[in-house]
């Protein structure tokens, strides 16, 4: 139960974008040294919340208290970031709000120091960084551009950016999504200790085991509503799935598959090291029709080299690869597609959609050329149309519309919008890369259904997961990936590929 005089006070908060209720007169409550998780499908209105919160969304209704160290109440002004800032409320956003071309200790220390201080104490930032990643244990080279970084890197960024302006009210919106386990048990360590402090911490998160060993109590949302709230205490996970979908809820069982010919092989592929980033070292893979091909690993060891060079982004150095039988020296976009790879990227925001774009555009920019989509240069936007609501029925893709800019999506519902792209196409390799990351349970389970359906349909698929689980839930094969090095294994033991992950023999 929240206790007597909450530090922060959430009431009526609603917002409209268009059509839909996004968030319907919410009320919260938020206790001194209190973790509240915060529950509900991806589109439930969480992060909506959370940005009316932080000042990020001016709500249409509503206001959010906050109590101070003196005991006194303030209404926060709403839709301004910098009175929660002041207010120290710190968010640790789902997307990075990162500058590219920044280092990693300008980012953290970016909007800490007055703008006209002539000069900047960057020893004594330095020194108090560098004893905040010990304690927590999430370490960010300081010095590196946020452009060099993975996308795990990056998120352990923004937690540092968080911790570091000695927050009172911290929101974290899935933070763990890209950590290894050992990397979330650090950081939930460091967090527990500020709680008891007296930190207080939202926690929005798709990952049940997580909020059971984190937090004190639920509140789940349902389509822009408020459905209930419990103690995590004793909390019955089948009683938080109803109140979060209205019904029960079984995860796919993994069948295995029936491989047939090779449709994609790396032949010693080799790609140097650059800007902080891990290269390939004498890769070799053979992907087989009708399997899937799990590959584990830490964020960061190379992972996305091998992702770009299966996308067409990143011409390797040396090696080869085939694609149905035909060697090539290199991949371009073009051609992946053209050769049936269907590739569905880690950041879904920066290289999956075209933001500017709607629903229905970004659902056929990789067909732009086929006669149903076009005519003597001409977009037919009928047909356009009619195949975005097709797809957004057939993958539940929820939103404002199919002409409403994809912006305006969900991170789940943008997935689901790549998947559709993605395996309406009907491609012989599907590159999958960190395909659940950030999805709750259903969302999650859809999309490995999915999968699973285009392996039985002949399809070859390449999943690269930072989620050990997901990979034996999935694969038919497990590869590791450990410092631009890849090395298959046949076992399915966790500790044993946990070590390969760090390096050590199994």
């Amino acid at each position: 139960m929240t206790k007597a005089s909450p530090v922060l006070s959430l009431s009526g908060m609603t917002k409209r974008f268009g059509p839909v209720l996004a968030a319907d007169h919410i009320d919260l409550d938020l206790g001194r040294g209190e973790v509240l998780a915060l529950l509900g499908e991806n589109g439930a209105g969480k992060t909506t919340l959370m940005n009316m919160l932080f000042g990020q969304y001016m709500p249409d209704a509503g206001e959010v208290r906050v109590r101070d160290e003196t005991g006194r109440e303030h209404v926060l002004p709403p839709g301004q970031p910098q009175a929660a800032i002041g207010a120290r409320i710190g968010m640790v956003h789902q997307h990075f709000t990162l500058a590219e071309n920044l280092s990693v200790i300008d980012n953290i220390l970016l909007g800490t120091e007055p703008l006209l201080r002539l000069r900047r104490d960057r020893r004594a930032a330095r020194a108090r960084l560098e004893a905040l990643m010990a304690d927590s244990g999430l370490e960010a080279p300081l010095d590196s551009k946020v452009r060099a970084l993975s996308v795990g890197e990056r998120q352990r960024v923004e937690i540092l950016k968080a911790l570091y302006r000695d927050v009172r009210i911290l929101v974290l919106d899935e933070p763990t999504a890209v950590l290894t386990p050992q990397e979330a048990d650090g950081l939930f360590a460091a967090i527990r200790a500020m709680v008891a402090r007296g930190l207080s911490v939202i926690f929005i998160s798709h990952k049940l085991h997580e909020v059971r060993a984190f937090s004190d109590r639920i509140a789940v949302l349902r389509h822009g509503r408020k459905t209930g709230e419990m103690p995590t205490a004793g909390a019955d996970t089948a009683a938080i799935i109803r109140m979060m979908i209205g019904e029960e809820h079984e995860s796919p069982a993994r069948v295995p598959g029936t491989p047939g010919e090779s449709v994609l092989r790396l032949d010693g592929v080799s790609v140097r090291a650059g800007r902080g980033t891990r290269g390939l070292d004498d890769i070799h893979l053979d992907l087989r029709r009708g399997e899937i091909v799990g590959i584990a690993g830490v964020s960061g060891n190379g992972q996305s080299a091998l992702a770009r060079v299966l996308s067409g982004l990143m011409a390797p150095d040396g090696g080869a690869i085939e694609v149905g039988g035909e060697r090539l020296a290199a991949l371009s976009p073009r051609a992946a597609l053209s050769h049936g790879i269907g590739r569905i990227p880690e950041d879904r925001h920066h290289d999956g959609i075209v933001a500017a774009l709607d629903v229905a555009e970004n659902l056929v920019l990789e067909r732009l050329g086929d006669a149903d989509v076009q005519r003597a240069g001409f977009l037919r936007r009928g047909a356009i149309a009619g195949n975005a609501r097709r797809l957004c029925e057939a993958y539940d893709v929820r939103g404002p519309g199919i002409h409403a800019r994809s912006s305006l999506l969900s991170g789940g519902n943008i997935q689901k919008l790549i998947l559709a792209r993605v395996l309406e196409a009907h491609p012989n390799v599907i590159l999958a890369n960190q395909p659940t990351r950030g999805l709750d349970f259903r969302a999650a389970a859809e999309v490995s259904r999915r999968l699973i359906a285009a392996r039985d349909r002949g399809a070859g698929v390449v999943l690269i997961s930072e989620d050990l689980d997901e990979v034996l839930a999935l694969a038919d094969r497990v590869l590791v990936m450990h410092s631009g090095e890849l090395v298959e294994t046949e076992s399915r033991d966790r500790a044993s590929i946990g070590r390969l992950m760090a390096g050590q023999a199994a």
